[in-house]
């Protein structure tokens, strides 16, 4: 039977930090495979290919000595969230070629408030005024990012976006998942089911790797899987309300990457949009911890 973690505040904070480290890592060894660094361009197929290919390789390894027990997995709803989270990779990595770094990231913090809309239909759950008000705080914060003018509108941010509508929707197929499984099960029948998807994607646009990139790949997918462990025993140490502010380390790791990696400063425009998708999603995030502190009750937010 699965035993629930001791609470530890401290040791969440540093874990989903050590988390948002790995992630943006992720978009940064993408963007490499994405350009002609370290070879041909790698295509996004191939690019989560590796993903998923390494990540399962790390978290089975961990399987193989921790001797986990599993519970039979739902297939169904495994399936459509490993396929959503697929589409959503590619479409991530896609975009980290053409953007920068901290813009794509910032983008990609809209994901829990296209959960929030997902969760109406999907969950059954009532929305009120103030989870409306942080969505429109944080759409605002998306449409600065896009630069929506003829001399400085980046295409390529609509992909970020549409991968933050994608991993919006798969927030809530993990939340129906984790009433039932354990996280250890969800993350190895997920990243199992996506070696699965992502082979059948790739035979696609194949192209031999170099030596540099098998390395960069197999980097993305053990970064991924340290970042996802890191991730779930956060959320078993210590409430979701305080876990959350800490996600949004993950942008200032992206730009730290960015101007190492890339010497590429945030401008100002980047700097307000996130800014104000940040503070969209911790009004969120402060609201969902006010609202886990109350009774139930059946008024909406």
């Amino acid at each position: 039977m699965y035993t629930a973690k001791a609470h530890n505040p401290a040791l969440a904070a540093t874990l989903i930090c050590l988390a948002c480290a790995f992630i943006a890592a992720t978009t940064l060894f993408a963007k490499a495979l994405g350009t002609d660094q370290f070879g041909p361009p790698m295509h996004p197929f191939q690019i989560v290919f590796g993903r998923f290919l390494f990540a399962f390789m790390c978290i089975g390894v961990a399987a193989l000595i921790l001797r986990p027990e599993l519970q039979r997995p739902h297939l169904g709803l495994h399936l459509t969230r490993t396929v959503g989270g697929w589409a959503g990779l590619v479409l991530m990595f896609a975009s980290v070629a053409y953007i920068p770094l901290a813009d794509a990231t910032a983008i990609s913090f809209l994901n829990p408030v296209f959960g929030m809309m997902f969760a109406i239909p999907l969950l059954g759950e009532r929305v009120g005024k103030w989870r409306w008000l942080a969505a429109v705080i944080a759409l605002i914060g998306a449409v600065v990012l896009l630069r929506p003018t003829p001399e400085s509108f980046q295409p390529a941010a609509l992909l970020a976006f549409a991968a933050a509508v994608i991993l919006g929707f798969e927030l809530n197929i993990i939340k129906r998942l984790t009433r039932r499984e354990s996280p250890f099960s969800i993350l190895i029948v997920n990243n199992a089911i996506g070696v699965g998807v992502a082979t059948l994607a790739v035979v696609w646009v194949w192209q031999s790797p170099t030596l540099a990139q098998w390395g960069l790949m197999a980097a993305i997918g053990c970064a991924m899987a340290v970042a996802q462990t890191c991730f779930v025993n956060a959320m078993a140490r210590a409430d979701a309300s305080f876990v959350a502010p800490f996600s949004y380390g993950t942008l200032i790791f992206a730009a730290i990457y960015d101007i190492v990696f890339y010497d590429v400063i945030p401008d100002g425009v980047t700097i307000l949009g996130a800014g104000i998708i940040i503070a969209g999603a911790l009004l969120l995030a402060w609201r969902e911890g006010r609202r886990a502190r109350r009774l139930p009750d059946s008024r909406p937010l």
